[in-house]
């Protein structure tokens, strides 16, 4: 005798396949059957993965900025000596800026330090790091391929920086204007900060910053974080000390990501996710409290447990097509408003940090209102209270 399927309720196609096919039949029939309800829980849930990936994005981006900063600086030395003003990352430039006179120091023998005047100057029109050094020949200014286009120059250009014409040499990646010592001087004055090699056989040690910081008098620390004493006469950065299994280029990168996720920024992505959650329950409880005979019916048959896998697989879909759909459209939004901190990498991180968060939705927003609802017993489903 052929049956009829009771009305509102979604066909199943015979399964041909597995039981795991049959499930996922089961599931797109019912979203088939409700599709404005899938599109706004999607849309719902995407909205708050797209705000906590473009956080999680920006925070890469800019920790990556900040380990390649920090690296340009040190350049392979094993103690950075900053002024006791600090030093600050300036994002218009896009490097690390000394923000004070670099501390005199007495080099002991055997050790190497090299003095690096810094400072922020305008060029062609567009502000730009500064740094000096000793190894350049007088009245060359070199400039990194990404910098001399940024500023509309090339290789064999002229330019003109503390009052002396230097040409310009293409060559290297950093983010600053690198000139002669003297040249930078004029313009940055004493601005700078110190970087430091130990003697040949002692780079590895854990307790260089100590050993040279009591030889010139001066505090050291191997935390990045660290700030100078402004009434003092500098610090010490030990990027080989420490305990830390991470290195001085990471930790420093750290902070500049730490920054991001701690900042009022951070905060709303975090409010944004929170707001997913209550979508995804309140779709999922409503869902639940539309089928409540349905369930009633499997249950009372002895389906209960194919009912937690029916609504695991629906859900299963919703979210992973709203984490698909917030991830795209927040790598979108972040290539188009900065694309300086976009690239491929720091949004592949932040994706992968997002779906971090979807077992939770999910368990929250799907297993636990179905789960409750099977508490029950059939016969208080069947009745519709």
């Amino acid at each position: 005798m052929e049956t009829t399927a009771r009305a509102g309720s979604p066909p199943i196609a015979p399964s041909t396949g597995n039981t795991f096919g049959c499930l996922v039949r089961f599931a797109l029939a019912n979203i088939r059957r409700r599709p404005e309800r899938f599109v706004l829980s999607v849309l719902g849930i995407a909205l708050a993965i797209a705000c906590v990936t473009v956080v999680r994005t920006i925070s890469a981006g800019f920790a990556a900025t900040g380990e390649t900063s920090i690296a340009d600086v040190l350049d392979g030395q094993q103690l950075w000596v900053v002024p006791a003003a600090g030093v600050h990352y300036d994002p218009d430039v896009g490097s690390i800026i000394a923000d004070g006179p670099a501390p005199a120091i007495a080099v002991p023998e055997g050790w190497t330090a090299t003095r690096t005047p810094s400072g922020v100057i305008e060029l062609a029109g567009q502000r730009v790091s500064l740094r000096g050094s000793d190894e350049l020949a007088a009245g060359q200014a070199v400039l990194s391929p990404a910098l001399a286009e940024r500023l509309g120059v090339a290789g064999g250009t002229q330019v003109e920086i503390g009052g002396r014409t230097l040409a310009v040499v293409v060559d290297g990646d950093s983010q600053s204007v690198t000139v002669p010592t003297s040249a930078a001087q004029a313009v940055v004055g004493d601005s700078g900060w110190w970087t430091v090699r130990a003697p040949e056989g002692e780079q590895q040690r854990r307790d260089l910053g100590q050993t040279f910081g009591a030889a010139v008098d001066l505090p050291f620390s191997t935390d990045p974080s660290t700030q100078p004493d402004p009434q003092g006469g500098g610090l010490i950065y030990d990027t080989v000390g420490g305990s830390s299994p991470l290195s001085f280029e990471q930790r420093y990168s750290a902070l500049f990501s730490g920054k991001v996720t701690g900042s009022t920024l951070g905060m709303i992505s975090m409010v944004g996710l929170g707001l997913g959650f209550v979508i995804a329950v309140s779709s999922f409880l409503a869902a639940v409290t539309e089928r409540r005979r349905e369930f009633g019916i499997m249950s009372s048959i002895g389906l209960a447990d194919e009912v937690l896998y029916f609504f695991l697989v629906e859900s299963a879909i919703v979210f992973v097509t709203a984490y698909l759909v917030g991830v795209a459209g927040a790598g979108i939004a972040v290539a188009l408003v900065i694309p300086g901190i976009a690239s491929l990498s720091s949004w592949l991180q932040g994706a992968a940090l997002t779906a971090m968060f979807l077992p939770a939705m999910a368990i929250v927003g799907a297993l636990v209102p179905v789960h409750r609802l099977l508490q029950q017993k059939p016969v208080e489903l069947l009745g519709g209270r």
